[in-house]
Order: structure tokens, then sequence, then C-alpha cells
């Protein structure tokens, strides 16, 4: 496996050059990462906590999300100066740090995050599909599937397509609030006001807790530590730093573009609801409603357009960082489609679910705790991300100094504080509520269980120093000794009477000369083939074996020995029975080039047939 392969997002790695830009041009090169994660900071779970807190206490929780704004703008710069630095994602360098046994509840509980955040997303751009369309949302949840194709195809347009469609859903997000924000006309003294901290108890103290958990994601710091990887400079000191500050500017301007969406959306529930005494407005479709019955048509429009741009962008930016942690913790990569396709089933799966056999209403529930779950996840990320960038071995120049150290642990330990908090009101709830053998037997000892992981992340890297933790592992360079002609005496070619074969066969005879034998190969894929096998005798059977044949007489007037050999059904099995059935040392395939979409579809036989069997293959474009 090469080593672009082992890249975090290899199919973007260093796709943005920035070397040969100067000036403001060179800046603007760096400029996009942050604007991909912060739109997980402006997702439909962070609507649903805003517009609770402003239809509750007005305007008085602003200073929450500032708070809770800058304590990301501090995690996502570490997040990206570790991806700057080491070369490395947050979980490829987690999966260096820990021992094996701990990376997989790792990757168990960072996905377990990314299905909860793709989740919010599926519900809010149902929802928002069902209030400007109305379309029913058993049937905007299962359109959401379609995410997975808009992403293969935004990956293969390259990394600034991908930023440049990101960025205009904020974009639209941004100015649907700001016309919104017109229409309400809220009290400019008040929301200066709400800027001042205030002592928070009761319910305001639990909206506020939901605040940060939906606001400091954990996906977003695998998310960012990865796209930071995208950008090409030179890794010497003085690019490393440059790209740390440009990407710190990059992270302040989107995040404080995240704040003033949130910011917003709160005081949009304060002017709109608070004031006209709505202090109970639970839900999304409680919000478009009295928008409705308050401003007329304008305003609830602008809301559900905004509602499914944010989750439009948010399901493509999870669905990324489910790719990184699964690569990163456990070193697994599988197809790309496939890859995304299983991230969003996983996440569509409970949605379907809770409206079958709850009913729509149901959903508003469903996402509140999908912000529950993501905040359980937030310690396990941001503990080894500190550890991580305070590493003087590995980071040298670029240890973070004491200060942000302090402020770094200052903010673990608020959000982890919270988190249990959160984490005991929820048990203590649902015991006096239902107080259920499961809660005793399953609940309670899982939540024992992922606190004591949670003190084990914390404990090892302060005991236990690593030796020799490099970049991601690719085993060291072997001393190549007396290298002698390796003469191949049955090859293999497969054929499919396209232009492609003269080039194939050509490259295949180039390899074994007059001494080899040559085995011609071609499969029948027709439905009498598959079913048939050998016996079939359809009318693209015979033709094949006639052109094969041809090309057999056409070798042997060359003075090549070569022997016809028919398949059927799969492809890539048919190819590799042929191979072994013959001892064949070397086969020769031709390659179609196909990208994209027409890669799914017709190019998987290279690929599947290389795995199948155990001697060289080459291929030929």
């Amino acid at each position: 496996m090469s080593v672009n392969q082992k890249q975090s997002l290899s199919e973007v790695h260093k796709s943005v050059a920035t070397d040969k830009r100067t000036g403001w041009r060179r800046i603007l090169a760096f400029i996009g990462p942050a604007y991909l994660v912060s739109v997980g900071y402006m997702d439909p779970g962070n609507w649903a906590t805003d517009i609770a807190g402003g239809s509750k206490f007005g305007y008085q929780l602003i200073w929450v999300l500032l708070m809770s704004n800058l304590i990301a703008l501090l995690l996502q710069s570490l997040s990206a100066r570790l991806g700057i630095v080491r070369g490395l994602d947050l979980a490829q360098a987690s999966r260096n740090a820990y021992p094996k046994w701990v990376n997989f509840p790792l990757f168990l509980l960072a996905q377990t995050a990314i299905i909860a955040c793709d989740l919010a997303e599926i519900i809010g751009m149902a929802i928002g599909l069902n209030l400007l369309f109305g379309l029913p949302l058993i049937w905007g949840v299962s359109i959401t599937i379609f995410d997975t194709v808009l992403l293969l195809f935004l990956l293969n347009k390259g990394m600034r397509k991908m930023e440049a469609f990101i960025v205009s859903m904020v974009f639209i997000v941004g100015i649907s609030f700001l016309v919104e924000m017109f229409i309400v006309e809220p009290s400019l003294k008040e929301i200066v006001k709400g800027f001042e901290p205030s002592m928070l108890t009761g319910e305001a103290l639990y909206i506020a807790i939901g605040i940060i958990g939906a606001t400091v994601m954990p996906h977003n710091l695998y998310l960012h530590s990865s796209l930071v990887q995208t950008r090409k400079f030179e890794r010497d000191h003085k690019g490393i730093k440059e790209a740390i500050k440009f990407n710190f500017i990059d992270t302040a301007v989107a995040l404080n573009l995240a704040f003033f969406v949130n910011a917003a959306i709160l005081i949009l529930a304060a002017a709109a609801f608070f004031k006209n005494g709505f202090h109970e407005v639970a839900e999304i479709q409680d919000a478009h409603r009295l928008l409705s019955n308050i401003f007329g048509n304008i305003a609830p429009a602008l809301f559900a357009i905004a509602l499914i741009a944010a989750g439009q962008s948010s399901t493509v930016t999870g669905t990324l960082a489910g790719q990184i942690i699964m690569e990163g913790h456990l070193n697994l990569r599988i197809q790309p489609w496939l890859r995304r396709l299983i991230t969003r089933l996983l996440a569509i799966i409970p949605a379907f679910c809770t409206i079958l056999f709850f009913g729509e209403n149901a959903l508003g529930g469903l996402l509140i705790l999908s912000q529950v779950v993501l905040s359980l996840q937030l310690g396990f990320a941001i503990i080894p991300l500190i550890h991580l960038t305070s590493d003087k071995k590995e980071m040298k120049d670029f240890t973070i100094k004491t200060w942000v150290k302090v402020l770094a642990w200052m903010s673990a330990v608020a959000i982890v504080s919270l988190n249990i908090k959160l984490v005991v009101e929820e048990i203590s709830g649902w015991m006096a509520e239902a107080n259920g053998w499961y809660i005793y037997v399953i609940v309670i000892p899982l939540a024992i269980l992922v606190g004591l992981l949670l003190l084990y992340i914390f404990i090892y890297p302060l005991i236990h120093k690593k030796q020799g933790i490099g970049n991601v592992p690719h085993g060291n360079a072997l001393a190549i000794e007396n290298i002698e002609k390796i003469n191949y005496k049955k090859i293999g070619i497969t054929v499919d009477f396209s232009a492609n074969d003269r080039n194939t066969i050509r490259h295949a005879l180039i390899q074994g000369g007059k001494e080899a034998n040559y085995y011609l190969i071609h499969i029948v894929e027709t439905a009498a083939a598959r079913y048939h096998g050998k016996t079939a005798m359809d009318h693209e059977t015979q033709t094949d074996t006639e052109n094969l044949e041809k090309y057999q007489l056409n070798l042997s007037d060359l003075g090549y020995q070569a022997s016809v050999h028919i398949g059927f059904g799969s492809t890539a099995k048919a190819i590799a029975e042929i191979s072994k059935q013959n001892s064949i040392e070397l086969l020769v395939m031709g390659a179609h080039g196909h990208q994209g979409l027409k890669d799914l579809i017709f190019g998987t036989t290279v690929n599947s047939v290389r795995h199948r069997v155990t001697i060289p293959v080459l291929i030929v474009r």
C-alpha cells in the first residue's frame, strides 16, 4: 500500500497548493477548512437549544453562546495545529498514542457521536422540507440518503469545489437570519445586556449545558485536524508557523460567523416568542408555526430555507468525519461510497423507526437525545487533543504554551463536568419515570465503564511516554539485494474486445516473449451465462468464443503460444478461478480509466481481482 493511500482523507490530501501564491491570495488559499467545520456549530441541534433558550429566558443566555464559541475557537485551533505540525488527524494521532485495545472503544464512541450528529442533520433537513413544501417527514428522511451521492460528486470535483458548496450553504443560512433580524426588530439594549454573565440555576442551567454540548462538537475536532492537511505548503519552520497563523484566522472568522448565526436564532426566539409571551416553544416546528402567526409568510419561509441549508451542509461534513475516525482509529479503509452510505443508513434507521413507531411528533425528543449522546463523547476527543498538542517530543517548537494549556484544561474540566451533570440528571430522570431493570443492568454499568475509560485516557499519557511515536506507521524500508530477471512462463491476459485489448496483449507479450504460454481470458456476464454457466450457448457466448479464437490464431501466426479460456458469471471471481486452475504466474489486465460514478458502476473488476489472487497483476491503461 502506498504512502499516499495512508493519508487522512487521501482523496483530497495536499490537493490545494499554497506555495505558489503571494500576498492576500496566499491567505485565501488557506481559507476553507474552518468553514466546513463551522457548519457543525449551526446545525439543527444548535437550533433546538437556541430556540429553547431564547423563548424561555429572552436574551439572558447570549453570554453562554459567546463562552461556548470561545472554547470552540481554542479547541479547533489546537486541532488545526495538530494536523499542520504532525501531519496526522486526531484519530490517527490517538491510535499512535494509546494502546491498541483503547482505540476500538474510542472508535465506537466517536462513531456513535457521528451518527447522533448525522441524525440531527437528517431530522432538521426533513423538518425543513416539510415546512417549506409540505413533504411528509418520512419522505424527507428518505431523501437524505442521496446526500451520499452528493458527497461523492463533490469530492471528485476537488476540495475547493466542496468548500465553495459549503460556504454557499452557510451564506444562505446567514442571509436568511440577517433578513429575519430586521423583520423581528430586537432590542439592541437588551442584546448588549445579554452578554453580561449571570448566575444560572434550574432550567436555565440545563439549557446552558445543552447549548455548550451542541456548540462544541467532537466530530469537528477530528474533521479540522484532517481538513488542514488538504493545504500543500513548505514543511520547514517558517512554512508551518505561517500555516498555523493563517488557519487560526480562518478558524476565528468561520466560528464568529457560526456565533452570529446561533446568536441570531436565540435573538429571533427572544424577540418573537419571549416578548410575546410564548415561553414554551419546544420544537423547531413550533417556532415556524408561531413565526407564521406573528410575522406572516416571509420569516417562516426564510427559516425553513436556512434549516434545509444547515442540514444539507452539516451532513456532508458529518459523513467526512465518519471516514476520518474509521480510517484513523481502526486503520480500516473501505470504498468511499460504501463508507458514506453505511454512516448515513446508521443515522437514518433510528429516525425512520421513530416516525413509524412513535409518530412524527417524537422527532423533537429524538433531536434532543442526539445532542445528549453527542455531548457524552466530547471528553474522549478533547483530552487526547490537549495531551497530543502538549507533547514536546512530537510538537517540538510548536508545542502549545503553558497559558494555552491551562485554558484548554479548564475548558475540558468545565465541559466534562457539565456533561457528567447532564448524564446524572438524565439517568435520574429515567429512574424516576420508568424505574426499569435495564437502567440498573445496562445503563448505569455502561455509564460507569465509559467514565472509567475517560479517566484512563486522561491518566495514560501522564504515566506512559511511548517511545518513537511517529507518523502513520508504514513499516521500514528494506534493503534491495541482487535483482534477478523473472521469467514468467504462464501469463494470463484478460480481454473484453474493446480498443484496449491491443495494448493489454502487447504489454503481456513484452513480459514473456515467445517462450511463455499465454492464456486469453474473457468472462461472459449475460443472465444465461450467470444461470447456466458452461452449458450456456447464447449468442453472446458463441460470439465471444469466436472472437477469442481469432486472438489465439493471430498470436499463433506471430509465433506465440496461446490458449482460450471462457469464464461465466461474476467477472472477478471467474478470472481468479481460471488463474488458479491454470497456475498462472502473472495476470495482465486492461483498466477502463473510469472515474466517479462510472467507476462505481463499471470499474470495480481490477480491484476485486487483485484481492482474490496471490500472483502479480499488471494493470495496463
